[in-house]
């Protein structure tokens, strides 16, 4: 990473630097955050619905207040990494708002339409969990710009991170509780009968066509994007003929359940080349971007031409609660797929990159995919995952199954002069399961790799089950205390489809082929 800027304050900054202190420290050792009893409230929550409420409120006030001095920094001053650093933030607390707002609305109502699995435990803590890593994205941001923002932003952030660490002790990661007729047969609510015919049909109704030859509705995904309704309930499809289209998109929050099919992850590409070096920030980096939920994509590749000297340059970024990337191409060097947070799912995908090419805070399963780390920078070590779990109360992790990992093909011949890695351990509990995968000899004996000398050793889950190839064998793997082998197919379906990502309550509605269990 960049080191910070060393440049002076202004008198302007300096002002708003005091002005966004003296607010700060108001709202945030002068809010109320409820009371710590252990009162018991439902099945759902350790603590009363009422002071669970108590405490998410205080952090939304924190954050809008937050919100409205970070605004006050503008366009950054001219400097185009600290800009987007602002941009981030303003959009990581904004959707950190929402996520808070929906965690209050399914504990006060757990009857509602909440667009979700239906199982509210899960819903709440990856909702809460979500909220916890945009902070940490938030600071990673301003990595590199002048110092006096990052410190103004930690000091607060901190101290919102304490609180919504403590918010998902308060959710019961065991409860049972569904709202009453939560789905009808495998569909949840919120599928609209009309689509459940339209999907066991396994027919689609397109809504709007992106052609870059004019013979469609719209040349420009963006501009397709941007006419679609916003918190739909209905699928709404959008359908992009082949061709490049170099374009950043970006699918906002309001954008639900839209779903773009491509004519093939060979023939529909989608392509840019930002990059840190270039002064983006890394979550701003990516080509394509959706934080909309319920999003769908298929036969659709997603790619960033950056190249591995241009350092952080993602490929494709997903906030999406309950999103599927079918038949899709995720191609780029150092950090390719960012699954930032939320529930997602990747089936007969291919993904290549070189440094912690799969990498974020999202609760992610991939399914029989071809997973290749291809030729970086010289004496550079490839990492395939780096998982950034903060607290062992989040559900999240990334589960690998029925895969392939192989070397692509510019790194095919030199394998053991490019050392690869399963993974490594981007934060404290970072946790990373390949199981029943296909690894080849490009992957290292020792398996996985440090972060930072002893960083995480011990609070990291790291497990392997079943894999075959010439790279599966176990005999020289790490001895680290947060390594696993797993020989009982009931630890192992802890991580399967159904149990990890509830896939059972969502997918069925997405008309993608999935396993949910350990048999294919």
């Amino acid at each position: 990473m960049a080191l910070s800027s060393t440049k002076e304050l202004s008198p302007t900054v300096a002002t708003l630097a005091l002005v966004f202190f003296l607010l700060f420290s108001q709202s945030v050792f002068g809010a109320s955050f409820g009371r710590t009893t252990n009162t018991v409230g439902s099945e759902l929550l350790k603590v009363s619905p009422s002071e669970f409420e108590g405490t998410v409120k205080s952090v939304v006030d924190v954050l809008q207040d937050v919100t409205s001095i970070l605004s006050e920094f503008g366009s950054g001053f001219g400097d185009l990494r600290l800009s987007n650093a602002i941009s981030d933030c303003l959009d990581l607390l904004d959707l950190s708002s929402d996520e808070l707002d929906w965690s209050v609305s399914a504990t006060q109502t757990p009857q509602g339409k909440h667009n979700s699995t239906g199982k509210l435990s899960s819903d709440l803590r990856t909702w809460l969990s979500a909220a916890l890593a945009n902070q940490d994205t938030c600071m990673d941001g301003f990595d590199g710009t002048n110092g006096i923002v990052k410190d103004l932003v930690s000091s607060g952030l901190g101290q919102v991170m304490s609180l919504l660490q403590q918010l998902l002790t308060q959710v019961n990661p065991n409860s049972n509780q569904f709202p009453s007729s939560s789905t009808q047969g495998q569909f949840p609510r919120w599928v609209k009968p009309g689509d459940r015919k339209l999907l066991q049909a396994n027919g689609l109704v397109v809504d709007a066509v992106v052609s870059t030859d004019g013979t469609g509705n719209f040349t420009k995904l963006m501009d397709a994007v941007l006419a679609a309704p916003n918190y739909s309930m209905k699928r709404y499809v959008i359908y992009v003929k082949r061709g490049v289209y170099h374009e950043n998109v970006e699918i906002k929050k309001k954008k639900w359940n839209l779903m773009m099919i491509g004519e093939g992850m060979d023939a529909t590409i989608i392509s840019g080349n930002r990059s840190y070096i270039d002064g983006w920030t890394t979550f701003r980096s990516a080509t394509f971007a959706v934080s909309g939920r319920g999003f769908i994509a298929r036969d659709i590749t997603f790619q960033n031409t950056a190249g591995a000297e241009k350092h952080q340059a993602v490929a494709l970024r997903s906030d999406s609660d309950l999103s599927v990337f079918y038949r899709c191409g995720i191609y780029g060097y150092q950090d390719t797929l960012y699954t930032h947070t939320m529930r997602q799912f990747y089936r007969e995908c291919r993904i290549s990159g070189t440094v912690d090419f799969i990498f974020g805070d999202a609760t992610a399963i991939f399914q029989n995919c071809h997973i290749e780390a291809r030729k970086g920078l010289p004496n550079q070590k490839n990492t395939i995952t780096a998982h950034g779990r903060k607290t062992p109360d989040e559900p999240t992790g990334f589960s690998i199954q029925f895969c392939n990992i192989s070397a692509d093909s510019d790194l095919v011949n030199s394998v053991n002069s490019t050392h690869t890695y399963l993974g490594r351990p981007w934060k404290q509990y970072s946790r990373t399961i390949f199981m029943q995968s296909y690894i080849s000899d490009v992957v290292r004996p020792e398996g996985w790799l440090e972060w930072n000398g002893d960083f995480a050793l011990d609070t990291l889950y790291y497990a392997e089950y079943l894999n075959y190839g010439p790279g599966s064998g176990l005999s020289n793997r790490v001895k680290w205390p947060g390594y696993h082998v797993m020989n009982d197919s009931s630890q192992a379906s802890n991580f399967t489809v159904s149990q990890f990502i509830e896939g059972n309550l969502w997918l069925p509605s997405t008309g993608v082929a999935f396993t949910a269990g350990l048999n294919e």
